[in-house]
């Protein structure tokens, strides 16, 4: 029994660190396309680097609180 806990454990913490790497990834790409748009309509004020990234970073939130929630009803 101790040894399934354990491996539960490990599991949980597995998954945790993906959805580290995936809120990274998905702010990353969002700041990316941002400043690509801004240096192909060439803006001064880098407005499609700041939307890009404010809505990837909600992304990014709403996707890491769904996911805490899964784990948490599977692990519970």
């Amino acid at each position: 029994m101790d040894n399934q806990k354990k491996k539960k454990q490990l599991n949980k913490y597995l998954q945790l660190t993906g959805v580290a790497i995936q809120m990274g990834i998905t702010i990353y790409l969002g700041v990316y396309f941002g400043k690509w748009l801004d240096s192909y309509f060439e803006t001064n004020s880098k407005i499609y680097t700041i939307i890009l990234t404010l809505l990837s970073l909600v992304a990014a939130i709403w996707s890491v609180l769904a996911q805490l929630k899964n784990i948490n009803d599977k692990y519970d």
